[in-house]
């Protein structure tokens, strides 16, 4: 049995040395991957032995709020997606954008939702590759990154909040997190120097934690803020916004580079012809479909805001992020 495992770590030594080797460009991939046409995503793989056909799809999406949420949320589509691929399909939660990310670099997740800002990392260090967006016939979906106070609050501007207490959803988290750090210091507010950053966990947490008053601000999703208006779990009316981004695309799905191709473009048409129900419409802010996108394209703001912050999507960074993320949790 040794002698078996030292002969594949050494099989999968070569073969990754090997592909080091004829791999034209890698950019900002991890190293068991290549980007040889550019398009900053993984390519299928080659090697025909390479590829996956899995006989149960697993699916899943982004865990900004309570998983079991979108399980129910999603389940017309999975038995669409069943029905319409011909496997099985089942929903894994996850509990974090850490643990969905490893879950498709290590092939335990086919295809699933992913935030905003972890999006970037799974590319990079998953080999995901994203192709849609929730959206309507004309548009994809997006969301500003706004900033809460309570109703009654004193605070009207980003520079009130200087000294107070500000929650951060998670380190990984777009407009929970990075886009304040490169968007507040224009604004005359800069994080981790004019406030301590304070990590909930999610944005919801964030908000509950403002309405409490746990914290006096809270930089979140404006979808995530709607959505649990519309499901009673807040009142707009208690909060007011006193600043709102440009527009950033939500969480994008993105499917493993590894999948059949054959397997794979029958699995995009499943989604990209599916309409959501009365009730997936009403929980994603009336988009009804999910909008092709492209990830060189459309996510090009929010790389652009984490470079201009210092921040990296390379497997030093997630690691340090993940460790972040994992000790915000405990918290």
């Amino acid at each position: 049995m040794r002698f078996q495992f030292a002969a594949g770590a050494l099989l999968l030594a070569a073969m990754t040395f090997a592909q080091a080797q004829t791999c034209p460009n890698r950019g900002d991939l991890d190293t068991q991957y290549c980007d040889a046409n550019r398009d900053l995503v993984a390519d299928t793989p080659t090697d025909p032995a390479r590829l996956k056909t899995p006989s149960t799809l697993v699916f899943t999406y982004t865990p900004v709020e309570d998983p079991a949420v979108y399980e129910n949320i999603f389940k017309p589509f999975t038995t669409h997606l069943a029905a319409c691929t011909g496997k099985r399909v089942v929903f894994f939660q996850v509990q974090s954008n850490a643990a969905e990310i490893e879950a498709m670099r290590s092939g335990r997740l086919h295809v699933g939702g992913f935030s905003t800002g972890p999006t970037a990392f799974a590319v990079n260090i998953a080999g995901a590759v994203p192709f849609a967006v929730k959206g309507t016939e004309k548009e994809f979906q997006g969301y500003n990154l706004i900033v809460v106070v309570k109703k009654d609050s004193p605070f009207q501007k980003l520079a009130d909040l200087k000294g107070r207490k500000v929650a951060h959803t998670s380190p990984s988290s777009n407009s929970g997190h990075m886009a304040p750090i490169a968007l507040f210091p224009k604004e005359g507010l800069t994080p981790d120097k004019d406030y301590k950053i304070l990590f909930s966990g999610k944005h919801d947490q964030s908000i509950l934690g403002v309405r409490s008053g746990d914290y006096d601000a809270a930089p979140v999703a404006s979808d995530v803020f709607h959505r649990m208006a519309t499901r009673g779990q807040i009142k707009e009316d208690d909060f007011r916004i006193i600043w709102r981004s440009p527009k950033f695309p939500t969480s994008s799905f993105a499917y493993a580079h590894d999948l059949e191709p054959k397997f794979r473009d029958q699995m995009l048409k499943c989604f990209y012809d599916y309409r959501f129900t009365a009730e997936m419409q009403k929980a994603f802010d009336g988009a009804d479909r999910f909008f092709p996108i492209s990830y060189q394209k459309d996510w090009a703001v929010v790389r652009q805001v984490a470079e201009s912050g210092g921040e990296s999507f390379n497997r030093a960074a997630y690691e340090k992020e993940a460790a972040r993320e994992a000790a915000a949790r405990k918290k």
